[in-house]
């Protein structure tokens, strides 16, 4: 959201190590399309609640969420009580499980334990501290209560996304919350009656044997010191503004500080309310505001239907509030940490086997670079740790990434096929890779996506062992999470899912090594890939397979075998009528079996492997099932299905964010695709979408899109190049169109046309009026 070329301050790893987040952090480079023009394109209206609740809210997963990327807090309540839970997310207790720093705490001791049948003693090993060891895990922050006179009771609590405000209205009171965009602190204005104030400890750290905090309270400042495991000590501070004559309204600032260098936590708390309580009010709203406006000027969606509008809008907001740059990135519930007596649900970890990839899939295509820069920028700084990883765990040079892992990078194990499978990190470079193609920055290609995808490129090679017939294997291979924890897990190797993460992988540093000129770095990925086997495929239908002589035959809710499909995009479309043989049998197969063991996150990933195969209709029906059964009223994704109607056995209700994600994702996919060179214009949209549109989109090489359909077709393309380019652009017009720009050249049904930086071509049917009208 700020000029292409913006360097952030580079952070040393001792940096990172020492500091873990724990105060102001820096960041290092990372490329950003250039600021959009100040033109608004319809972003949701100030003033006008996304969401409502009538009465109070007495869950805190179905509260108002707010967040400013490192702060997060929820607004709920009922009574007289208004609730708000706070989040801060580097709160990690990070102490290692003993067992964890054994010497034979390694691949080559799975193995060989595998290879002898003695599998109770890798639960012991490698799963069953996950499960018994508290820590690892993420934290929650603790709860500031409003607890009003009994007549005064709440009527009503909304959320309003363009201004990322929560309000809570009373019989005789009005609370206004949000996070402050530019400072870490929160802030409240309390209309009417005044509350008394309490700051409530999570009942969770008991579990971790942490003493009671040190609290104070008195001249309008609340305060608690919480020493958790060392280093770790936090504070959280709550200040009343001293009353102004003649006002009704009562200002006041909360934060939570955090440190892990032995300074203390409770005066930097303290000086960061007191600033944010000098600070004139209306000056510091304008300025969290202004930085609101310019997040939803990045681009717009239109969609005809209501309720999926509703929930991209939310979803993108999601990114705002829980992602920036100089914050630790989303884990699985983000800034939002459970507030419900105990620790969150797996830890709150960094799930590394689709989580976190599902999370960050959507930020390049809405061009929210700033928010994608959170997870990049934390992989970055922890490549030091993933080497350390590949040559302690794994015996290797190169690095690899834990599939389940904590803030400083260290691994949790827990179902060690899935957890400490080596080419999880291959799906995580596809995150680096995607936002060179969507900035095409070659800056960023040569100092972060190359090398970091490079060295695990490396430590990947360095695992592999020819065969008999020369053909590359792992000595271990699974695929997350086809037969949970069981010894059956434990598959031939490689699994099409080991198969499809190294093979888009080779492909990717291949592709990324000839960008830069190095075309003997090109040459070895090349011929790696050479010596990989193909894809597997079921004989009796040409569907992919789990692994060799295992065929995907029963409903799950992880789509591991089919990674080449979606989201890797290798096999596609346009490749042979074998490769469309195989994506139709492999869809088929999958709808076939039926979603009785499938979570809302599969839902959502079905529709966006549906659009990206062009399958209109399938991609909105799945889309529709996830957005009826598998979010809460506030828009979280809830795992299981809420309805109870049979879409799903899972019922349960875990809060994870991969969910909404997929399906801020699913509906890019339906509007805009540019995998393989070639920029395609509402490729997924079904014709029950008689009118939609979208702004400023983005698409691989750097274009910037906006598009309008009506009456059932495209009217009015617009495509302006940020770093110049050939545009290679399937025809979205079926014929003749009017052009502004360069005019471009026909190749069958593919545009091609030749742009300069900042040049801007516009098309659009005759019958729709001039172009630029």
């Amino acid at each position: 959201m700020q000029d292409s070329g913006r360097v952030m301050r580079l952070a040393t790893v001792a940096v990172l190590v020492a500091g873990l987040w724990c105060g102001t952090r820096t960041s290092p480079v990372v490329a950003q399309q250039p600021a959009p023009p100040a033109a608004t394109y319809g972003a949701p209206a100030a003033g006008s609640f996304a969401l409502e609740r009538a009465g109070g809210i007495d869950r805190w997963d179905e509260a108002m969420p707010l967040g400013n990327g490192l702060l997060g807090a929820l607004v709920w309540g009922t009574g007289s009580t208004v609730r708000i839970s706070l989040d801060r997310g580097d709160l990690w207790d990070l102490r290692t499980p003993d067992v964890n720093t054994r010497p034979d705490w390694t691949w080559a001791t799975i193995a060989k334990l595998r290879d002898a049948g003695e599998f109770k003693q890798i639960n012991a090993l490698f799963d069953n501290p996950y499960e018994q060891v508290a820590y690892p895990t993420k934290l929650p922050g603790g709860r500031i209560e409003l607890s009003f006179d009994p007549a005064v009771t709440i009527t009503r609590i909304a959320l309003d996304t363009a201004r990322a405000e929560a309000l809570v209205d009373l019989a005789g009171a009005e609370v206004r919350v949000r996070m402050d965009a530019g400072q870490k602190v929160g802030v409240m204005l309390i209309r009417g009656a005044q509350p008394t104030v309490a700051l409530i400890r999570p009942a969770g750290l008991d579990k971790l044997g942490y003493a009671p905090p040190a609290r104070s309270e008195g001249s309008g400042e609340w305060t608690l010191k919480q020493e958790a495991a060392a280093p770790l000590q936090y504070a959280v501070v709550v200040r009343r503004e001293p009353p102004q004559r003649g006002s009704n309204r009562t200002r006041y600032a909360f934060t939570i500080d955090a440190t892990r260098t032995g300074r203390d936590p409770l005066p930097a708390a303290r000086g960061s309310v007191s600033r944010a309580l000098v600070e004139d009010e209306a000056a510091a709203r304008s300025r969290h505001l202004a930085w609101w406006k310019r997040f939803w000027n990045v681009s717009t969606v239109r969609l005809p239907d209501e309720r999926l509008q509703r929930q991209y809008d939310l979803v993108r907001y999601f990114y705002g509030a829980a992602s920036s740059p100089d914050a630790p990135p989303m884990p699985l519930q983000g800034v939002w940490t459970a507030d419900a007596g105990g620790l969150p649900p797996w830890k709150g970890d960094f799930h590394h086997d689709l989580n976190t990839q599902m999370t960050y899939l959507a930020y390049p295509e809405a061009g929210l670079f700033d928010q994608g820069a959170s997870f990049l920028n934390f992989l970055w700084d922890l490549l030091p740790r993933f080497r350390q990883f590949a040559r302690e765990f794994y015996g290797i040079e190169g690095a690899a990434v834990p599939g389940v892992m904590a803030l400083d990078g260290q691994p949790l194990g827990g179902w060690a096929q899935y957890s400490l499978s080596p080419t999880n990190g291959a799906w995580v470079a596809q995150s680096f890779y995607l936002h060179w193609k969507y900035t095409n920055d070659l800056v960023f290609l040569k100092q972060r996506a190359y090398p970091w995808c490079a060295e695990i490129g490396r430590g990947l090679q360095a695992l592999l062992k020819p065969d008999a017939s020369g053909r590359l294997k792992l000595p271990l291979s699974s695929s997350p999470e086809i037969f949970d924890n069981s010894p059956k897990a434990w598959l031939t190797p490689n699994s099409n899912y080991d198969l499809a993460l190294m093979r888009f992988l080779f492909s990717a540093n291949a592709e990324m090594a000839d960008a830069l000129g190095d075309a003997g770095a090109a040459r070895n990925w090349r011929d790696t890939l050479a010596h990989l086997d193909p894809l597997l495929l079921d004989p009796a239908t040409s569907a992919l397979m789990v692994s060799a002589g295992l065929p995907f035959n029963q409903s799950h809710r992880h789509f591991s075998h089919a990674m080449a499909i979606y989201p890797l995009g290798t096999l596609n479309i346009d490749g042979t009528d074998a490769d469309r043989k195989t994506i139709t049998a492999t869809l088929e197969t999958l709808v076939k079996l039926g979603t009785s063991q499938w979570c809302g996150y599969s839902f959502a990933w079905m529709s966006a492997m549906a659009a990206r195969v062009g399958q209109a209709d399938r991609a909105l029906q799945f889309l529709g099932d996830y957005d009826r059964a598998f979010i809460g009223p506030n828009g979280f994704h809830l795992n299981g299905d809420q309805t109870k109607s049979g879409l799903s056995q899972f019922t349960y209700r875990p809060f994870t964010l991969e969910g909404n994600f997929l399906a801020m994702q699913a509906v890019q996919e339906m509007l805009l695709q540019s995998w393989g060179g070639v920029l395609r214009v509402f490729p997924a949209v079904t014709a029950s979408w008689q009118d939609v549109s979208f702004d400023r989109l983005r698409a691989e090489g750097g274009w910037v899109v906006s598009a309008r359909r009506a009456n059932g077709r495209t009217i009015r393309v617009e495509i302006r190049s940020t770093t110049g380019g050939t545009l290679r652009l399937k025809d979205p017009f079926s014929g003749a169109a009017e052009w502004v720009g360069p005019a471009p050249r026909r190749e069958g049904a593919t545009l091609v046309v030749a742009l300069r930086p900042a040049e801007l071509l516009i098309g659009q049917i005759a019958a729709a009026g001039r172009p630029g009208k």
